[in-house]
């Protein structure tokens, strides 16, 4: 039984009939939580800001709820899915509910942290429901990997929304904050609450705008800009000093570098912007 006044979205009843064809049982090892309200898929897709012009990356579409939101505003997307079962079955759903969109639309059947490339045009957007358990690396690996996408909107746990947006100097600012900031700016634009979803997850989910920007001016490489972030944040509450010890052989020779740097060795990992972390891995020896 199709909802009333979806156009084609699906709504719980739906969700719920796919699932069972399918013998399907949401697994929380893949971070399966299943949009069922088609209110709350316009509302995502309408802060996305795509559109017709758009070819946007999904990951993880499920049986579809956000893929046929996006095609709804006459995107083109580019699905990628781990589960065979449902890969196979978005394209008939797709058929099913909106038989005018089937063309603008691509399965990937694949994990995203493996995919290097895709098929069709190139993205210009990324717009994703993402596993709660591999939102922060499929990300990283999404803006590295494809950097013609420009704009996203990704929906995660509300915990993850808020350290990706956070900003130095606050708590929950750390790896995932300078790393996202190496790529993009980004906000958190609203919340999303457990019983739109299926299964019901016990935490509000949050929604992340991002918008790709230049990387910081630097010689140092991305990759060595990331090893010092990584090691700043490694133990939080240890100084710079002695935080980067490991990589300059050292405290005496850590604190030197990050004097080059412009940096105070004593300051905290926290407190750095990624600039600083850039400037600071330009003074290290790193191969």
């Amino acid at each position: 039984m199709r909802e009333q006044n979806t156009s084609g979205l699906l709504g719980a009843a739906s969700v719920r009939e796919l699932a069972a064809g399918l013998d399907l049982t949401p697994t929380k090892q893949r971070g399966q939580n299943f949009v069922i309200d088609a209110n709350t898929i316009r509302r995502i897709v309408a802060l996305s800001g795509v559109g017709a012009d758009d070819v946007v990356i999904e990951v993880g579409p499920g049986l579809g709820s956000l893929t046929l939101g996006l095609l709804e505003v006459g995107a083109e997307v580019t699905a990628i899915e781990i589960d065979d079962r449902l890969a196979g079955q978005l394209p008939r759903t797709i058929t099913e509910r909106m038989p005018q969109a089937t063309d603008r639309m691509r399965v990937v059947e694949s994990d995203a942290m493996l995919v290097t490339e895709l098929p069709g045009p190139e993205p210009t957007a990324l717009v994703a429901n993402l596993p709660y358990n591999v939102s922060v690396p499929v990300l990283l690996h999404l803006l590295e990997r494809f950097p013609t996408w420009r704009t996203g909107l990704v929906m995660v746990q509300l915990e993850v929304c808020d350290r990706l947006v956070a900003k130095p100097g606050s708590k929950v600012y750390g790896v995932p904050s300078a790393k996202l900031a190496w790529y993009a700016s980004s906000a958190r634009v609203g919340t999303v609450p457990p019983p739109v979803f299926w299964p019901v997850p016990n935490v509000d989910s949050g929604l992340v705008r991002i918008e790709r920007r230049d990387p910081p001016q630097t010689t140092a490489s991305r990759e060595q800009v990331f090893t010092v972030i990584d090691a700043a944040f490694a133990q939080r509450r240890k100084m710079l000093r002695a935080a980067l010890a490991g990589l300059c052989g050292g405290s005496t020779a850590a604190a030197a570098a990050i004097e080059r740097a412009g940096v105070d060795p004593m300051a905290r990992g926290e407190t750095l912007d990624v600039q600083q972390f850039a400037a600071i891995a330009e003074q290290i020896p790193l191969g």
